[in-house]
Formats: structure tokens, sequence, C-alpha cells
């Protein structure tokens, strides 16, 4: 069995969305950036478990424009200068916690929200159908082209809008025990870098 089938099946829509509620606070919370570097490959190790794909040219991307904008203001020792441009330890470290956290949780996104989610309530519909649109978007990503850019993205969300983005037609799944098992050991590996940190200890990369 393919390792999409094996995620489908094994666990439910809810069951992933509630399990990434419960890892999103280890990371968002966690103040040490070497340990949200090790939460982040986690998540994409899980991403990949799950069958599905990571576009390594838009990761790096997106780490290196951040990392960028974050030197353009210098604060902290002098690492090296290229020119009058300085590259300081506290800018750099910066650049890097932000950008891992936010790819840290694209990657958690694309793991624990899935397209038949459905959450009971009138909240809880508008929020579904919202998790729903950005699942849709992040798998029809590699679509959009840095030539062509803002127009695939013009072209996507004009097709998001005419496209039936409902679950009324999605088979629901069910979360099998040994699914649950699972997320319970992941959402455990999740918040161990962070618990290490709390213990006094540090990660050294």
């Amino acid at each position: 069995m393919k390792r999409r089938e094996v995620y489908d099946n094994f666990f439910s829509a809810k069951a992933l969305f509630f399990a990434g509620l419960a890892i999103m606070p280890s990371l968002v919370f966690n103040p040490d950036t070497e340990a949200r570097v090790v939460q982040f490959l986690f998540f994409c190790l899980l991403l990949l478990l799950s069958g599905k794909k990571i576009n390594p040219v838009i990761t790096f991307l997106t780490l290196f424009f951040i990392i960028a904008f974050n030197l353009i203001i210098p604060y902290g020792r002098v690492l090296f200068s290229v020119g009058a441009f300085k590259i300081t330890s506290g800018a750099l470290k910066a650049g890097i916690h932000r950008a891992v956290t936010l790819e840290a949780l694209l990657m958690l996104s694309k793991v624990t929200i899935r397209q038949d989610l459905k959450i009971p309530g009138v909240f809880g519909e508008i929020l579904g159908n919202s998790f729903r649109v950005f699942s849709v978007m992040m798998s029809k990503k590699n679509r959009i082209r840095g030539r062509n850019f803002f127009a695939d993205i013009d072209s996507l969300l004009l097709e998001l809008s005419e496209e039936n983005i409902s679950n009324t037609d999605v088979q629901i799944t069910h979360t099998k025990p040994a699914g649950y098992v699972i997320l319970a050991v992941v959402i455990l590996i999740s918040w161990l870098p962070w618990l290490f940190i709390l213990q006094g200890g540090r990660f050294y990369l």
C-alpha cells in the first residue's frame, strides 16, 4: 500500500486537525532557534511519510528571502562583511528563527489539514472551508512559477473561486486504533525539543 493511501486510510481529517493543534504550541512557544530547526526537519519527514511532496526550490527560496530581509537591519556581533553590507549574528539568527518557523507551520499544516475536514457548527464550517481552500492551494502551488508569478496566482485564485471545494462528496474516513497510537507518538516527539529546552539542555547545530 502506498504511503498516501496509508495516510488517508489510517487517520481521519478531524484527528489530524486536533493533532496539529496539539503540536503547534510546541513550535510557536519554543524560544530556541536550533530546536525549531529540528522540529522543521521532523515536520518535513512527516510530510514525506504521508506521501506528499516537498518542493525544495520554493522551500529554499522562502527561507533565503526571509533570512535576507532580516539581514538588512544588522545587530549583534559582526560575522563578516560584504563591502558596506554587514552580516551580524543577531540578524542572522532572527532571520533563521522566523524563516524556519513559517516553513515549519506550512509543513505541519500540509500534514494535518485535509480536504475532508469537517468541524461542527457555523464557525466550524467557516473554519473548515478556509482550511480546505488552504489545502487545495497548497496542493496546487507548484503551478506558480517565478516568471509569471502574479499571473499564476491570479489564475489559481480564479480557478478556486469556480471550483467546488465543499466536502460533501468526499469520503469520510475514521482513525484506526493504530492511527491514534501513531498520532500520540508524533505529538510526543514534536514536544521533545521544547521539553529538552525546559530541562536546561540546548541544541548545537
